[in-house]
């Protein structure tokens, strides 16, 4: 059986102003239409006769996330509601532990982008004879570009009598532009997605063997729980959880890591750069959504919430403007974008 994890926390704060704690990033319709949270759902479902989704996401956002759910038809689903965020490895955690142990869990989340949904469902089904056979395994992005904003993954041999599959060697941290270009250069590198394919029994294994305060919280967390409804952690418990995330918890320390690389024009959705680089733009670069109007201005992304805003003669700039709060900032400083001290 394989599961959609879908982890739907964080804020998103390069996307502020409209990523706020109250509304985090997944929940997001940057340029209309969907959301992350619905694309990523979407996707999900065009694989082979998937289970219903595990949907791990904030206490107080389960509301919307239920709402969004519902506006795509997906109705039967199981909601694990986290009090506090403790990064990816106990969110994980919990999904494995309401899980059968021989399940397959596909971990998504929900703030990323995939092009070519064709690749994604066959590098997924290529990847899955390698989680059944007790690998837990990434999914590489073939790099494109020096790009300095993500992690990288670099190869190893190939897992014997699995195509497609190879050993991770090591895991590199987000690295300089010199850097960056000569990982892109050599080819034994792969961008770094942050999704992940594993039998739960082999996930909760690996984490207990890594860090075993984490699984004895998240146990804890999850006693009381209900058959039916979200299942809601205990907040005393799951406070006291190590944070960290799948990588750097389980995947740098295993010797079950493996890696499916593929091309499907996938991105991180983390800051306004690469929402611009995804969503369609005029003739001259531009994304304007809302009552926005752009004049002698290229290469920008202009979002207007209720009034109108003018952009006048400025190159590779991103305005947002969300009725509450106002972003004017370099496109090439998208990376840098952080609330104000005294701001939501």
């Amino acid at each position: 059986m394989l599961r959609p994890v879908i982890l739907a926390g964080g804020s998103g704060t390069r996307l502020w102003p409209l990523s706020r704690p109250e509304h985090p990033k997944p929940l997001v319709r940057a340029a209309g239409g969907r959301s992350m949270l619905q694309e990523t759902l979407l996707r999900a479902a065009l694989l082979p006769e998937p289970a219903d989704p595990i949907i791990v996401c904030g206490e107080d956002h389960y509301p919307p996330v239920s709402d969004q759910l519902a506006e795509i038809g997906v109705r039967r689903f199981r909601a694990v509601l986290e009090p506090v965020g403790r990064n990816t490895a106990p969110a994980a955690a919990a999904a494995a532990l309401l899980s059968a142990a021989d399940d397959l869990l596909l971990v998504l989340p929900a703030d990323h982008a995939v092009r070519d949904t064709a690749a994604f469902v066959e590098v997924v089904e290529r990847a899955t004879a390698a989680a059944r056979a007790g690998w837990l395994v990434t999914f590489g992005v073939t790099p494109d570009r020096p790009e300095t904003g993500y992690g990288y993954i670099e190869h190893g041999p190939a897992v014997a009598d699995l195509p497609g599959v190879i050993r991770i060697a090591s895991f590199r941290e987000k690295p300089d532009r010199p850097t960056a270009r000569r990982y892109v250069d050599s080819g034994r590198y792969s961008w770094n997605s942050g999704m992940f394919l594993f039998r739960a029994g082999t996930f909760v294994d690996e984490l207990g063997s890594a860090s075993p305060g984490t699984i004895r919280q998240v146990r804890a967390a999850l006693g009381g729980r209900s058959d039916e409804g979200p299942v809601v952690l205990e907040e005393q418990a799951f406070s006291a959880c190590p944070e960290g995330s799948i990588d750097r918890v389980v995947m740098e320390r295993t010797r079950r890591g493996a890696m499916a690389p593929f091309e499907a024009g996938w991105s991180d959705l983390g800051s306004w750069a690469a929402l611009w680089e995804r969503a369609t733009s005029d003739e001259h670069g531009n994304v304007v959504a809302g009552p926005a109007e752009v004049r002698s201005v290229s290469s920008s992304y202009i979002s207007a919430g209720e009034r109108p805003v003018l952009v006048l003669g400025l190159d590779g700039v991103i305005v947002v403007d969300t009725g509450d709060a106002v972003l004017v900032a370099a496109m090439d400083r998208a990376q840098d974008v952080r609330p104000p001290d005294r701001s939501c």
